[in-house]
């Protein structure tokens, strides 16, 4: 018996020593990859020394002796930081996910390779300017001298992610850069997603009119009243297809294809110097995109030769995106310019490789396009095209739902332009001087659409960027539905002139702002966008920036960080009015007694959506459940596709604007309920579902325990222990319509987990630039093992900034280290 026990702690003290073994192992490897930012380094490519200077943030302050030197820096400082990130976008834009997951990511590469974003974006290379060409060459050279670096020292492969997903690394060039800027472009778009839910909704509705409810026009000025789409394609069985819903878009972390309702979004706002009490113009910005770990955002200061330049950056692209310089001030939201269109395509049934067009019939442009799979056997895609762009297979975006028989669907996006100037637009904005230049700058953006918000000196000024469709005024759908391909009216005409996109400088009122609002009340089609992006935030917004005479950077920096729902001050009235304090006192235990309570939290709550709080989880399970129950019965499995509470159509449905009320009554039964029934019977369902996941200590529930940021490893994120490590979860205020914006999943076993805002937050000052702040959700670092993986994020959550700074002094006090890159001999 003794020498058992003997061999059994043998065993066990084996399986422990190797088991730090292994660790160990791993942790060394792993480390291998983390960068050394206190070096100097020999290196080809670049002219005279430059130094890269990383403050006690992480942020790298690049100099150099031309231009083309500091972007070579700062590809290779983007190189040392998120290596993995980049080549996965690359990948990702490419087509070529599946090589290293398998099958997981498929559907994903197929979507790709029907897009042809890198092959558009490798014909776009030749039509940038000058300055941009060079900054693209001298970046993809800064982005291998570090992968040279990685290969020459073994330096663990570059990421710890490279030794699980162990796959080649082709050298970086210019196309690279300029694909990414389309992944962007396709992470911004919810165009596509629109046209098909408009057209599902209408297909699926007994009374056309009700389209005008649940998908309403921002108010305002209206248009004419649309056809419904059954009217404007042709199928008699698209009734019974659109009420299925098929596999829509690829689920995985790694899909760049936004989940409706979150598409891209942002705040932007400036005040000139007479509504500043410094006497110097202001300009805030938060975009907001999907949460990652790390965040899509890069914080970097080039030192250019007219001057410093700082702000946000996206690895792999050599501009800065949101930011300043010694001159200027910019930031960007979302536009929701309407910049796709869905075609209808008829299939000749005499011969299926030719679809209908103005002309006649015409053969499909076809190629082959191979996808390899990890571990599985390659699979062959036939690509084809159209004149209106390329074609869908029905298994995207449950575009099969509304595709008639005889007919495929086709595409016509900004996007896909083979001459996409975007680039240069990003890397001339950096050198413009005052509000005039930068708007000149940007006249060459194609796709994504954004608004530029802009200060100089003493000029604040709002522009519309990016390629506006020309639209014929008697387009089927105006552009709102899919329509039929070979109908000359319904094809694009054109591009508008870039005159034609909004644009406003120096207003009367000295502020400006946009929350992916309404910016303009013209006619199609002048009209932008049918689909603004918000309809609550700007409201609250307003009302901050009317609150004082003059602003201060604390002022902004408040407004940016403002919980207040707009969105509940005004429902919540709507529909507890008949609620509110009434019916008999009922005994504890009882669900009576629990609307009650929750009634009497509600009725005494100013709409803060603070993170220690229950009454903002009480609310929002309040109204999902009351959407679901008013839209249920009209929309069956359609319904589904609502993830997100739309608080126009609430407010029309109990304000019943136009005869909306209808939606209360449940169709299928035979009492004719009310809307205070119906928000009853919702209350009572958000009350149970709330019991039997938290308890019914409605006063203990805290809103951040379910509204957590998830900022998780998209490819790491989901495996066992190591999530743990890898995926940054915190709890957080805000919510789908506040200004500090954390949009919800609205899905699956947690649908309030905060999944989509601010990534970067910038705020500056141009009384005193150097008292500028900024900050990103995550850290500089891709790497988990480094302390700057997540080093800013507790900042981040709790609201704080650090100094956006180009004094070089300062940046150098406190410098985790200064990497000088010296030319290599020849």
């Amino acid at each position: 018996m003794r020498r058992v026990f003997r061999w059994l702690l043998r065993i066990a003290g084996g399986m422990i020593i190797l088991s730090v073994l292994t660790v160990s192992g791993v942790y060394y490897l792993a480390s291998r990859s983390l960068p050394d930012y206190d070096k100097t380094l020999s290196v080809k490519g670049i002219s005279a020394p430059v130094e890269i200077v990383r403050d006690n943030a992480n942020v790298p302050h690049i100099f150099g002796k031309s231009d083309a030197d500091v972007y070579f820096g700062l590809g290779y400082a983007h190189a040392q930081d998120r290596l993995w990130q980049m080549i996965t976008m690359r990948r990702t834009v490419q087509g070529r996910l599946s090589e290293v997951f398998g099958m997981r990511t498929l559907a994903i590469d197929k979507l790709m390779r029907r897009y042809d974003l890198y092959a558009l974006a490798i014909k776009s290379v030749a039509a940038q300017d000058a300055r941009t060409t060079t900054a693209l060459n001298a970046y993809a050279a800064g982005v291998n001298a570090r992968l040279d670096e990685i290969n020459r020292d073994a330096l663990g492969r570059g990421a710890p992610e490279m030794f699980l997903f162990n796959v080649p690394v082709a050298p970086w060039q210019p196309a690279d850069s300029i694909a990414i800027g389309k992944l962007m472009a396709v992470q911004l778009s919810g165009s596509l997603s629109s046209e098909i839910e408009r057209a599902r909704v209408s297909l699926a509705l007994p009374d056309r009119k009700m389209l005008a409810d649940i998908l309403p026009d921002v108010p305002g000025k209206g248009i004419a009243e649309l056809p419904d789409y059954a009217s404007l394609v042709p199928g008699e069985e698209l009734n019974r297809f659109a009420q299925s819903s098929g596999p829509g878009l690829p689920d995985s972390p790694l899909s760049p294809f936004p989940a409706p309702g979150l598409e891209g979004a942002s705040n932007a706002f400036a005040a000139a110097p007479s509504r500043s009490a410094s006497g110097g113009t202001l300009l805030a910005n938060d975009p907001h995109l999907g949460f990652t770990a790390p965040t899509i955002w890069y914080l970097a200061r080039l030192e250019l030769q007219q001057g410093g330049v700082i702000g946000g950056t996206i690895p792999g692209i050599p501009s800065v995106l949101t930011g300043r310089s010694h001159f200027l001030g910019w930031g960007l939201t979302s536009s929701y310019l309407d910049d796709l269109d869905v075609y209808m395509e008829e299939i000749n049934p005499e011969n299926t490789e030719e679809y209908r067009t103005p002309d006649g019939w015409k053969r499909f442009k076809t190629r082959k396009s191979i996808i390899e799979i990890k571990d599985e056997a390659p699979v062959t895609l036939t690509l084809r095209w159209t004149d209106n762009g390329p074609v869908l297979p029905g298994s995207h975006y449950n575009l099969d739902t509304v595709t008639p028989p005889g007919y495929v669907a086709s595409v016509n996006w900004t996007a896909l332009s083979d001459h996409d100037t975007t680039l240069t637009a990003g890397v001339e904005l950096m050198y413009a001087r005052n509000v005039q230049q930068a708007i000149e700058a940007t006249k060459v953006q194609i796709a994504p659409s954004q608004n530029l918000m802009l200060a100089d000196a003493d000029t604040i000024a709002f522009k519309t960027i990016g390629a506006m469709p020309e639209r014929d005024p008697a387009h089927d759908s105006q552009g709102r539905m899919p329509s039929l391909g070979w109908r000359a009216e319904n094809r694009w005409k054109g591009i508008l002139p870039n005159a034609d996109n909004p644009e406003i400088i120096s207003p009367e009122s000295g502020i400006l702002g946009n929350t992916n609002n309404k910016t303009v009340d013209r006619p199609f089609p002048y009209h932008v966008t049918f689909d603004w992006g918000d309809t609550q935030r700007i409201h609250r917004l307003q009302r901050l920036m009317q609150s004082r005479q003059v602003h201060t950077r604390d002022s902004f920096i408040e407004a940016q960080l403002d919980t207040v729902s707009f969105t509940a001050r005004t429902l919540l009235p709507l529909i507890g009015k008949d609620l509110w304090f009434t019916g008999e006192p009922a005994p504890k235990g009882t669900p009576e007694r629990l609307r009650q309570d929750a009634l009497t939290l509600l009725a005494e709550w100013n709409g803060e959506m603070n993170e220690h709080m229950p009454e903002p989880l009480i609310y929002a399970a309040w109204v999902a459940a009351l959407q679901d129950r008013l839209i249920r019965d009209e929309l069956g499995p359609v319904a589904d596709d609502f993830t997100h509470v739309q608080p126009v159509f609430i407010e029309r449905v109990f304000r019943d604007v136009d005869g909306a009320s209808r939606w209360c009554d449940i169709i299928q039964s035979t009492p004719v309920e009310t809307c205070t029934d119906i928000a009853r019977q919702s209350l009572d369902a958000a009350l149970i579902w709330i019991s039997e996941r938290y308890g019914d200590n409605l006063e203990s529930l805290r809103w951040g325990d379910v509204h957590q940021a998830a900022q998780d490893h998209p490819t790491l994120g989901n495996i066992p222990i190591l999530r743990y490590f890898v995926n940054i979860r915190q709890s957080t205020s805000g919510g789908d319509n506040t200004l500090m914006r954390g949009a919800t999943k609205g899905t699956g076993s947690d649908p309030y987990l905060n999944v989509h805002g601010a990534g970067y937050r910038g705020v500056y000052d141009f009384a005193d630039p150097d008292s500028s702040v900024f900050i990103t959700s995550t850290g500089q670092s891709g790497h988990p093992l480094s302390r700057h993986y997540d080093d800013l994020a507790q900042l981040w959550r709790r609201g704080e900034y650090i100094p956006m700074s180009l004094d070089t002094a300062l940046a150098r006090a406190a410098a985790v280290g200064i990497t000088h890159l010296n030319p290599a001999a020849p």
